[in-house]
């Protein structure tokens, strides 16, 4: 069976990119509002009905993989799911979303991770089997029934703050994701912007102003 899926799962990938996607994809972008969705979920090895409103007042990162049982998707489930106590720190959940099953994320769960499963999962997986989350988020590939790997970053407002889309054969980075997090916050708390390559607090912000800007670069470039 293994098998099988992992020919379906090859030759989907290799028909997306010999073909175009089929009609125009515009995932949502920055201060767009959270999309509201509800649907049945993996979560602590059983099945639980998910929705945006369990996150009201909380950082959330949502992230869409494109299918289960399949290459790269698990080494990114597992790597957020074993660090989601980083991002709980900082206040903010994580959650993963493919147009699967539940039973179907269930089944995988239940997998050794030296198999190919997930194993006990820490985050929720939803089952957006009718579509409609990742269609409203604007990630969906019509031809395939797939989502691309989109991640998406709101703040506690339900706003989204970050946007990241990726193609299918490549998976994202649960550092870049902390560190996109950390930079949002700390823009909230101090009302300085983050330059490029910021990690944490106590690197050089910006103050956002002329002067604070020249200040910033006449350090930045001595």
């Amino acid at each position: 069976m293994l098998r099988s899926i992992a020919r379906i799962s090859c030759n989907t990938v290799r028909g997306l990119h010999a073909s175009r996607v089929s009609h125009e994809m515009r995932p949502i972008g920055p201060l767009s509002a959270l999309p509201q969705f509800k649907a049945q979920a993996v979560v602590d090895g059983d099945f639980k009905t998910v929705s945006d409103s369990d996150y009201k007042g909380k950082w959330l990162l949502f992230f869409f993989y494109p299918l289960d049982f399949t290459f790269v998707c698990p080494t990114e489930i597992i790597a957020f799911s074993d660090r989601a106590k980083e991002f709980r720190d900082l206040g903010c959940e994580v959650v993963a979303c493919s147009c699967d099953s539940h039973f179907s994320h269930l089944a995988w769960t239940e997998k050794g991770r030296n198999e190919g499963g997930l194993g006990e999962m820490k985050i929720p997986l939803i089952a957006d089997f009718n579509k409609n989350i990742a269609r409203s988020f604007g990630v969906l590939d019509e031809t395939s029934g797939l989502s691309f790997r989109g991640l998406f970053l709101s703040d506690p407002h339900g706003k989204i703050r970050s946007v990241t889309v990726n193609d299918l054969p490549v998976g994202r980075s649960v550092d870049e994701a902390l560190r996109v997090l950390r930079a949002f916050q700390f823009v909230e708390k101090h009302g300085e912007v983050c330059p490029a390559d910021w990690k944490e607090e106590g690197d050089a912000t910006i103050k956002p102003s002329i002067k604070g800007s020249k200040e910033y670069f006449s350090k930045a470039n001595k």
